[in-house]
């Protein structure tokens, strides 16, 4: 820190130095993001509620309303219709959440190392969950579509099972396990089950407003117990805006701690305070948009994912490793090492990231890569694979 301090102009002659070396979405070469730039109602909304905090919500009576809300929005958008939970930072805060309560859950009637039963496609938050919470993993197989291979769930859950995890947008693949069966399954056995729809949660609801038969991924499944969903990613909020849903208020509850020289006497979220401009940003959103707005933009980017996807599959030297479920493709060269080409596209300008199962490169359409974007994309990975 200086003695002295700088003047505005010299300040924000340093800050655009830093903004400049920073990518920006509006490029189209960010193309291994789930998120994505924030639509402009939603900075507004953001800008708006800067300075409120709802780790005080009773000092911010309004913003808490709007939290209520959007719960309500969400929990109803997931065939919930009595929902609890909160607008919190991003998936991986939702995750350990749903995954604290079901230790606290598991502790009451169990004695031994609690068992948490996910797959390899889980995202690397859960390997937070496990070293922070002190769980055994199990780790169900996949099948050969990359998915739980539900057949073998039932072997392994045991007395120690404390929850069971499945994805709605698998992170590296985009795909969707089998939730339908896996809720059956946990229902039976009375296990905890949490479904991780990050990047689904906003994308699958508007997917089966024309679809049959439906994708049942969330709380019409009747053993699905909480469930992750991200705002900040199909949502098109600012960063940071995940969201956590519970099916009960006595799970919600089991995170509640007191505060006493608070407005409020207790809270029931990891964080204390807590901005409410990302939930100003989602309620605004929500509001603008409604279902069908939302059915547009899924459709535009699941359009584009289709396109590349064609282009892709009968590319010389191109594998593509499955075919898209959401707005997630991956593929491999038979002449170059999946690390080398992505090295290769980076001397083009195109940040891409790679899936370590299977190992390959990965591309997440999201709204704001255009079809120009793929079109030269494309030349350029020819470019590069026939050199």
């Amino acid at each position: 820190m200086h003695d002295k301090g700088r003047s505005k102009e010299d300040i924000f002659n340093d800050l655009n130095k830093f903004h400049s070396m920073d990518m920006c979405y509006d490029s189209g070469k960010i193309l291994g993001s789930m998120c994505t730039k924030p639509d402009p109602i939603a900075v507004e909304a953001y800008e708006m509620f800067l300075e409120t905090n709802l780790g005080d919500s009773g000092l911010f009576k309004g913003t808490s309303m709007m939290e209520v809300d959007v719960i309500n929005s969400l929990g109803n958008l997931l065939h919930l219709d009595n929902p609890y939970g909160h607008i919190v930072t991003g998936g991986t805060e939702a995750n350990i959440m749903a995954m604290t309560v079901a230790k606290y859950l598991f502790e009451e009637e169990h004695t031994g190392v609690p068992e948490l039963i996910l797959p390899k496609s889980a995202h690397f938050s859960f390997k937070k969950v496990l070293s922070m919470l002190s769980i055994k993993p199990v780790f169900v197989p996949l099948n050969e579509e990359y998915k739980i291979d539900v057949s073998k769930l039932d072997d392994l859950i045991t007395e120690n099972t404390m929850a069971i995890v499945a994805i709605a947008g698998t992170t590296e693949l985009g795909l969707i396990d089998d939730i339908k069966n896996i809720s059956k399954i946990a229902y039976s056995n009375q296990v905890y089950l949490h479904v991780d729809a990050a990047l689904g949660g906003f994308m699958i609801p508007f997917i089966n407003m024309d679809r049959e038969p439906k994708i049942n991924f969330d709380f019409k499944c009747k053993g699905v117990s909480s469930m992750t969903i991200d705002p900040h990613k199909m949502g098109l909020a600012p960063v940071p805006a995940g969201g956590i849903i519970f099916r009960k208020k006595e799970y919600l509850e089991k995170l509640a701690v007191k505060t006493p020289y608070l407005t409020r006497d207790h809270q029931t979220t990891l964080v204390g305070t807590r901005t409410g401009a990302s939930t100003a940003a989602t309620w605004a959103l929500i509001n603008y948009y409604g279902k069908e707005g939302y059915k547009k933009i899924v459709d535009s980017v699941l359009d584009l994912t289709k396109y590349t996807y064609t282009i892709l599959k009968d590319m010389k030297h191109v594998h593509v490793v499955h075919k898209p479920e959401l707005n997630l493709l991956s593929f491999i060269s038979d002449n170059m090492e999946v690390d080398v080409l992505q090295e290769r596209l980076l001397e083009y300008g195109w940040r891409v990231s790679v899936s370590e199962y299977p190992h390959a490169i990965r591309l997440v359409l999201m709204p704001h890569i255009k079809k120009e974007h793929i079109n030269q994309f494309i030349i350029d990975l020819k470019n590069i694979l026939n050199e």
